[in-house]
């Protein structure tokens, strides 16, 4: 038998509310996940602790395994194995009715044939809440997402965001204990995509509920989260915020995928200071300090971002690919004398504009830049 979690009380938007009430205690915890379609494994001994009033973004490739994973929190796919629990209850075998969720889809799943009030009720209306109740919850959606007026139009009457808004009210007219957006901007322009980032992160911070995204959209997931997990084949390669992510990668994957890293691989060497050493297999050395302590010399591999590479003086020789700009910054390709090639994010007020290809160079690590450093 279905055991409902206890009807929690409505959210209230509330002046005195900090940007981001996140608390230390674990609300969701998610304990050996396994999901497995026959002798494929979508999910893969998976564990995590969410904070009460956090959002955090399930970021990896297609296939990864985030959306199972969603779905398995939801309800809506049953795991092989593991336990989910919400605020120290297990709810692995309820139904999605009976935790008490609320979930917004990429492509909304909005009624055609119901008005944005309807739409937005249809959740209540299936929990049996009082008619009285179900006016008032609704014009407080309508309020939260700032689509009042709106209330009689039909879904294919309006734009893509204000899709997306009514989707998102939908969801939290139930006031539910936690909020699951599965790709929810996905569908949306670049502009459009970046206006509704900032509005649900506005409601997320007014009415403090648990989110979890799946997205995979870096940017999105930096720009919006309090902490990224980032996945790859089933399993959680890093857990961290946007920073310990994008500075500290654990994994070769995490850095290569989360922005635009360049590996090389040598022999790694004591410099100067907190200063190490790399040298190719071509001879090319270049001087760097590491992310993390490096526990001793010899065979390793370090990611280098383009920012962290510039045009010097004194560096090692490489010949000019091309100078592309790029914004506030040209991108430019190099291939040192050994044959490695590198991307720089030259500053555009330094000339680089201006570089031809063929063009003899020399570049460096920046003395501040510090990279991560992989051993084998």
């Amino acid at each position: 038998m279905d055991i409902a979690l206890p009807y929690a009380p409505a959210f209230h938007p509330s002046s005195e509310r900090t940007p981001r009430m996140v608390t230390e205690r674990a609300f969701l915890t998610l304990d050996d996940i396994q999901v497995r379609y026959g002798d494929a494994v979508a999910v893969d001994h998976i564990d995590l602790e969410i904070k009460a009033g956090e959002f955090v973004a399930l970021l990896g490739p297609s296939g990864c395994g985030k959306t199972t994973l969603l779905r398995v929190i939801a309800g809506f796919v049953r795991a092989n194995g593991g336990a989910v629990r919400l605020d120290g209850v297990d709810i692995s075998t309820l139904t999605p009715e009976a935790r008490r969720i609320g979930m917004v889809f990429q492509n909304y799943a909005l009624f055609p044939h119901m008005t944005v009030a309807d739409n937005i009720a249809y959740g209540l209306r299936a929990h049996r809440a009082p008619k009285e109740s179900i006016t008032s919850k609704v014009r407080e959606m309508l309020d939260v997402v700032r689509m009042n007026g709106y209330e009689k139009r039909l879904p294919r009457q309006l734009s893509g965001g204000q899709q997306q808004r009514v989707a998102l009210a939908r969801a939290l007219a139930i006031s539910p204990r936690l909020l699951l957006l599965d790709e929810p901007l996905g569908a949306l322009d670049k502009n459009l995509r970046e206006e509704m980032q900032s509005e649900l992160l506005r409601i997320q911070r007014e009415l403090g509920i648990t989110t979890i995204m799946v997205t995979h959209d870096q940017e999105e997931a930096m720009g919006m989260a309090d902490r990224i997990a980032v996945l790859n084949a089933g399993q959680v390669m890093q857990f961290g915020t946007a920073s310990e992510i994008y500075d500290a990668p654990a994994t070769p994957f995490v850095s290569g995928f989360v922005g635009n890293s360049t590996f090389l691989d040598g022999v790694l060497g004591r410099g100067e200071g907190e200063h190490w050493t790399l040298r190719t297999s071509g001879g090319v050395e270049l001087r760097f300090q590491s992310a993390g302590p490096c526990r001793r010399v010899g065979a390793a591999r370090i990611a280098l971002r383009p920012e962290q590479i510039e045009l010097c003086d004194d560096g090692a020789a490489a010949v000019v690919r091309y100078a592309r700009p790029m914004g506030p910054s040209t991108r430019v390709g190099v291939t040192l004398d050994d044959g490695t090639e590198l991307q720089i994010a030259a500053p555009r007020e330094r000339g680089a504009d201006n570089l031809p290809a063929g063009a003899r160079v020399q570049v460096r690590i920046n003395p501040r830049a510090v990279c991560p450093v992989f051993l084998p």
